[in-house]
Protein backbone atom coordinates (compact mmCIF):
# COMPACT_ATOMS: atom_id res chain seq x y z
CA UNK A 1 0.00 0.00 0.00
CA UNK A 2 1.59 3.14 -0.64
CA UNK A 3 1.82 5.76 1.96
CA UNK A 4 0.01 9.42 1.80
CA UNK A 5 1.88 12.08 1.41
CA UNK A 6 1.53 14.88 4.02
CA UNK A 7 3.07 18.35 4.19
CA UNK A 8 4.05 20.73 7.23
CA UNK A 9 3.72 24.35 6.65
CA UNK A 10 5.76 26.36 9.15
CA UNK A 11 6.22 30.24 10.03
CA UNK A 12 9.80 30.45 10.32
CA UNK A 13 9.20 33.07 13.05
CA UNK A 14 8.02 30.60 14.85
CA UNK A 15 12.44 30.30 15.91
CA UNK A 16 14.85 27.91 15.16
CA UNK A 17 14.77 25.74 18.16
CA UNK A 18 10.69 25.32 17.48
CA UNK A 19 11.21 24.43 14.02
CA UNK A 20 14.25 21.83 15.22
CA UNK A 21 11.62 20.60 18.11
CA UNK A 22 8.90 20.37 15.45
CA UNK A 23 10.61 18.37 13.38
CA UNK A 24 12.10 15.54 16.12
CA UNK A 25 8.46 15.31 17.03
CA UNK A 26 7.41 14.38 13.41
CA UNK A 27 10.33 12.17 13.18
CA UNK A 28 9.96 10.07 16.10
CA UNK A 29 5.93 10.50 16.06
CA UNK A 30 4.48 10.70 12.74
CA UNK A 31 3.86 6.67 11.21
CA UNK A 32 6.24 6.34 8.92
CA UNK A 33 5.12 3.33 7.59
CA UNK A 34 1.85 5.17 6.35
CA UNK A 35 2.79 8.67 5.89
CA UNK A 36 5.93 10.89 3.55
CA UNK A 37 6.16 14.19 4.96
CA UNK A 38 7.64 17.55 3.57
CA UNK A 39 8.26 20.88 5.70
CA UNK A 40 7.59 23.88 4.24
CA UNK A 41 8.15 27.68 5.46
CA UNK A 42 6.36 30.38 4.63
CA UNK A 43 8.31 33.68 3.53
CA UNK A 44 6.12 36.39 3.28
CA UNK A 45 2.47 37.27 4.07
CA UNK A 46 0.13 34.93 2.94
CA UNK A 47 2.46 32.54 1.09
CA UNK A 48 1.04 29.27 3.54
CA UNK A 49 -2.34 29.83 0.88
CA UNK A 50 0.03 28.96 -1.72
CA UNK A 51 1.90 26.81 -0.66
CA UNK A 52 -0.94 24.64 0.32
CA UNK A 53 -2.73 25.28 -3.34
CA UNK A 54 0.13 23.86 -5.01
CA UNK A 55 0.23 20.51 -2.14
CA UNK A 56 -2.84 20.08 -3.15
CA UNK A 57 -2.96 20.20 -7.02
CA UNK A 58 0.39 18.04 -6.43
CA UNK A 59 -1.85 15.17 -4.30
CA UNK A 60 -0.90 15.70 -1.13
CA UNK A 61 -2.94 13.72 1.34
CA UNK A 62 -3.03 16.78 4.38
CA UNK A 63 -1.76 19.94 4.48
CA UNK A 64 -0.87 20.56 8.31
CA UNK A 65 -0.94 24.47 9.45
CA UNK A 66 1.80 24.46 12.13
CA UNK A 67 0.89 28.00 13.88
CA UNK A 68 -2.26 29.33 15.42
CA UNK A 69 -5.44 30.89 14.05
CA UNK A 70 -3.79 32.86 11.32
CA UNK A 71 -2.01 30.10 10.00
CA UNK A 72 -5.01 27.66 9.82
CA UNK A 73 -6.62 30.58 7.96
CA UNK A 74 -3.63 30.88 5.66
CA UNK A 75 -4.00 26.67 4.61
CA UNK A 76 -7.39 26.62 4.56
CA UNK A 77 -7.59 29.35 1.83
CA UNK A 78 -5.21 27.32 -0.13
CA UNK A 79 -7.97 23.76 0.16
CA UNK A 80 -11.15 25.21 -0.23
CA UNK A 81 -12.60 23.16 -3.52
CA UNK A 82 -9.53 20.48 -2.76
CA UNK A 83 -9.82 17.24 -1.66
CA UNK A 84 -6.65 17.47 0.81
CA UNK A 85 -7.25 17.12 4.42
CA UNK A 86 -6.75 19.79 6.70
CA UNK A 87 -4.41 19.68 9.79
CA UNK A 88 -3.28 21.67 12.56
CA UNK A 89 -0.48 21.29 15.13
CA UNK A 90 -1.48 24.57 18.07
CA UNK A 91 1.63 26.46 17.68
CA UNK A 92 0.25 30.19 18.01
CA UNK A 93 -0.55 32.42 20.90
CA UNK A 94 -4.21 31.35 21.69
CA UNK A 95 -4.70 28.77 19.36
CA UNK A 96 -8.81 29.10 19.17
CA UNK A 97 -9.64 27.09 16.62
CA UNK A 98 -7.73 24.44 17.67
CA UNK A 99 -9.07 24.78 21.19
CA UNK A 100 -12.55 24.47 19.77
CA UNK A 101 -11.74 21.44 18.18
CA UNK A 102 -10.18 19.88 21.06
CA UNK A 103 -6.74 19.13 19.15
CA UNK A 104 -4.27 18.90 21.54
CA UNK A 105 -1.44 21.83 22.25
CA UNK A 106 1.08 19.11 23.18
CA UNK A 107 3.33 18.59 19.49
CA UNK A 108 3.37 15.18 20.02
CA UNK A 109 -0.02 14.57 20.56
CA UNK A 110 -1.39 16.57 17.99
CA UNK A 111 0.41 14.19 15.65
CA UNK A 112 -0.97 11.14 16.92
CA UNK A 113 -4.50 13.04 16.06
CA UNK A 114 -2.81 13.25 12.87
CA UNK A 115 -1.94 9.28 12.38
CA UNK A 116 -5.43 8.28 13.29
CA UNK A 117 -6.85 10.40 10.69
CA UNK A 118 -10.51 10.71 11.64
CA UNK A 119 -12.03 13.86 10.11
CA UNK A 120 -15.09 15.97 9.65
CA UNK A 121 -16.34 18.17 7.36
CA UNK A 122 -16.15 22.10 8.36
CA UNK A 123 -17.90 24.92 7.79
CA UNK A 124 -16.06 28.33 6.71
CA UNK A 125 -17.11 31.80 7.14
CA UNK A 126 -17.06 34.43 5.05
CA UNK A 127 -17.14 38.39 5.35
CA UNK A 128 -17.11 40.46 2.50
CA UNK A 129 -15.96 37.59 0.58
CA UNK A 130 -12.57 36.63 2.88
CA UNK A 131 -12.48 33.50 4.88
CA UNK A 132 -12.42 33.08 8.15
CA UNK A 133 -12.56 29.95 10.14
CA UNK A 134 -12.68 30.80 13.85
CA UNK A 135 -13.98 34.62 14.04
CA UNK A 136 -14.48 37.86 13.17
CA UNK A 137 -15.18 41.44 14.50
CA UNK A 138 -15.52 44.68 14.13
CA UNK A 139 -15.01 46.45 17.69
CA UNK A 140 -13.03 46.21 20.62
CA UNK A 141 -11.92 43.11 19.18
CA UNK A 142 -10.24 44.23 16.32
CA UNK A 143 -8.23 46.75 18.21
CA UNK A 144 -7.18 44.67 20.88
CA UNK A 145 -6.00 42.45 17.73
CA UNK A 146 -4.01 45.33 16.33
CA UNK A 147 -2.50 45.80 19.12
CA UNK A 148 -1.45 42.77 20.17
CA UNK A 149 0.16 42.28 16.21
CA UNK A 150 2.33 45.09 17.09
CA UNK A 151 3.40 44.14 20.53
CA UNK A 152 6.52 42.71 21.11
CA UNK A 153 5.91 40.62 23.38
CA UNK A 154 3.18 37.60 23.03
CA UNK A 155 1.48 35.03 25.04
CA UNK A 156 -1.66 35.15 27.69
CA UNK A 157 -0.16 37.88 29.96
CA UNK A 158 0.37 40.66 27.24
CA UNK A 159 -3.03 40.08 25.74
CA UNK A 160 -4.91 40.01 29.12
CA UNK A 161 -2.65 43.28 29.68
CA UNK A 162 -4.05 45.24 26.37
CA UNK A 163 -7.31 43.86 27.05
CA UNK A 164 -7.37 45.54 30.69
CA UNK A 165 -5.53 48.90 29.44
CA UNK A 166 -8.03 49.53 26.46
CA UNK A 167 -10.90 48.39 28.32
CA UNK A 168 -11.17 52.10 30.03
CA UNK A 169 -10.52 53.94 27.19
CA UNK A 170 -12.96 51.97 24.35
CA UNK A 171 -15.89 53.64 23.75
CA UNK A 172 -18.78 51.48 22.22
CA UNK A 173 -20.45 52.43 18.60
CA UNK A 174 -23.84 52.55 17.70
CA UNK A 175 -24.13 49.32 15.10
CA UNK A 176 -26.42 48.51 12.45
CA UNK A 177 -27.20 45.05 12.01
CA UNK A 178 -29.32 42.32 10.40
CA UNK A 179 -29.51 38.72 10.62
CA UNK A 180 -30.99 37.02 8.05
CA UNK A 181 -33.09 39.89 6.65
CA UNK A 182 -33.70 41.16 10.60
CA UNK A 183 -32.52 44.53 11.27
CA UNK A 184 -31.86 46.54 14.48
CA UNK A 185 -29.72 48.47 16.15
CA UNK A 186 -27.35 48.24 19.09
CA UNK A 187 -24.77 50.28 21.56
CA UNK A 188 -22.42 47.71 21.57
CA UNK A 189 -18.54 47.15 23.24
CA UNK A 190 -18.17 44.27 21.10
CA UNK A 191 -19.59 42.58 18.46
CA UNK A 192 -18.49 39.59 17.15
CA UNK A 193 -19.47 36.88 14.22
CA UNK A 194 -18.02 33.41 14.97
CA UNK A 195 -17.67 29.82 13.80
CA UNK A 196 -15.32 28.66 16.48
CA UNK A 197 -16.19 28.92 19.95
CA UNK A 198 -13.20 31.02 21.13
CA UNK A 199 -10.09 34.00 20.62
CA UNK A 200 -7.94 31.41 22.50
CA UNK A 201 -6.54 31.02 25.76
CA UNK A 202 -10.47 29.36 26.71
CA UNK A 203 -11.92 32.82 25.57
CA UNK A 204 -14.62 31.55 24.97
CA UNK A 205 -16.92 34.35 23.52
CA UNK A 206 -19.11 31.77 21.86
CA UNK A 207 -19.68 29.20 23.62
CA UNK A 208 -22.70 27.78 21.94
CA UNK A 209 -20.80 27.96 18.49
CA UNK A 210 -20.37 24.70 16.31
CA UNK A 211 -18.42 24.86 13.48
CA UNK A 212 -20.45 22.53 11.38
CA UNK A 213 -23.96 23.75 11.99
CA UNK A 214 -24.38 25.70 9.02
CA UNK A 215 -24.89 28.75 10.78
CA UNK A 216 -22.31 31.74 12.25
CA UNK A 217 -23.17 32.94 15.66
CA UNK A 218 -23.84 36.70 16.25
CA UNK A 219 -22.27 37.92 19.99
CA UNK A 220 -23.16 41.42 20.97
CA UNK A 221 -21.75 42.82 24.04
CA UNK A 222 -24.06 45.72 25.01
CA UNK A 223 -22.53 49.02 26.31
CA UNK A 224 -21.73 47.76 30.01
CA UNK A 225 -20.81 49.83 33.31
CA UNK A 226 -16.29 49.43 32.92
CA UNK A 227 -16.33 47.85 36.47
CA UNK A 228 -17.87 44.51 35.28
CA UNK A 229 -15.34 43.93 32.86
CA UNK A 230 -13.44 41.46 34.94
CA UNK A 231 -16.76 39.97 35.36
CA UNK A 232 -17.88 39.50 32.21
CA UNK A 233 -14.23 38.17 30.90
CA UNK A 234 -14.58 35.52 33.79
CA UNK A 235 -17.65 34.76 32.47
CA UNK A 236 -16.03 34.14 29.03
CA UNK A 237 -13.38 31.91 30.51
CA UNK A 238 -15.81 29.55 32.18
CA UNK A 239 -17.99 29.42 29.33
CA UNK A 240 -21.04 31.19 30.75
CA UNK A 241 -20.82 34.42 28.72
CA UNK A 242 -24.28 34.34 26.75
CA UNK A 243 -25.72 34.31 30.04
CA UNK A 244 -24.61 37.81 31.05
CA UNK A 245 -27.47 40.37 31.07
CA UNK A 246 -25.09 42.45 28.89
CA UNK A 247 -24.73 39.62 26.44
CA UNK A 248 -27.09 39.06 23.28
CA UNK A 249 -26.41 35.65 21.29
CA UNK A 250 -27.91 35.20 17.91
CA UNK A 251 -27.71 33.14 15.13
CA UNK A 252 -27.84 33.21 11.32
CA UNK A 253 -26.74 32.32 7.94
CA UNK A 254 -26.31 35.88 6.29
CA UNK A 255 -25.34 38.71 8.58
CA UNK A 256 -24.45 42.45 7.98
CA UNK A 257 -23.02 44.83 10.67
CA UNK A 258 -22.36 48.30 9.58
CA UNK A 259 -21.40 52.09 10.77
CA UNK A 260 -20.40 55.19 9.08
CA UNK A 261 -16.85 54.98 11.04
CA UNK A 262 -16.08 51.55 10.65
CA UNK A 263 -12.67 50.85 9.17
CA UNK A 264 -11.18 48.05 10.98
CA UNK A 265 -11.93 44.67 11.80
CA UNK A 266 -10.18 41.42 12.70
CA UNK A 267 -10.74 38.40 10.57
CA UNK A 268 -9.01 35.16 12.95
CA UNK A 269 -7.06 37.47 15.70
CA UNK A 270 -5.08 39.16 12.13
CA UNK A 271 -6.68 42.74 11.99
CA UNK A 272 -7.19 44.58 8.69
CA UNK A 273 -8.62 47.52 6.84
CA UNK A 274 -12.31 46.93 6.03
CA UNK A 275 -15.35 48.92 4.50
CA UNK A 276 -17.93 50.65 6.75
CA UNK A 277 -20.40 47.69 6.02
CA UNK A 278 -19.45 43.99 6.30
CA UNK A 279 -21.78 41.45 5.21
CA UNK A 280 -20.89 38.00 6.93
CA UNK A 281 -22.29 34.43 4.99
CA UNK A 282 -21.26 30.57 6.08
CA UNK A 283 -20.39 27.63 3.72
CA UNK A 284 -21.94 24.38 5.16
CA UNK A 285 -19.37 21.36 5.46
CA UNK A 286 -16.56 22.63 2.69
CA UNK A 287 -13.09 21.69 4.17
CA UNK A 288 -12.21 18.31 5.44
CA UNK A 289 -10.09 18.65 8.76
CA UNK A 290 -8.45 16.35 11.06
CA UNK A 291 -9.57 16.17 14.55
CA UNK A 292 -9.22 13.65 17.24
Amino acid sequence: MSRKHIVFVINPKSGVERQKEIKEAIDTHLEADRYTYEILHTEFARHGTRLASEAARNGAYAVVAVGGDGSVNDVVQGLLGTDTLLGIIPKGSGNGMARTMQIPLSTSEAIKVINKGNTVKMDVGYANGSPFISNAGVAFDALISRKFAKSEQRGFWMYSWLVTKYLWMYKSWKWNISVDGKQFSEYAFMVNVANGQQFGYDFKIAPMASYTDGYLDLVIIRKFPKILGGFIAARAMNGTINESPYVEHLVGKSITISNPGLRLMQTDGDAHVCDHSITFRVEHAVQQVIVP
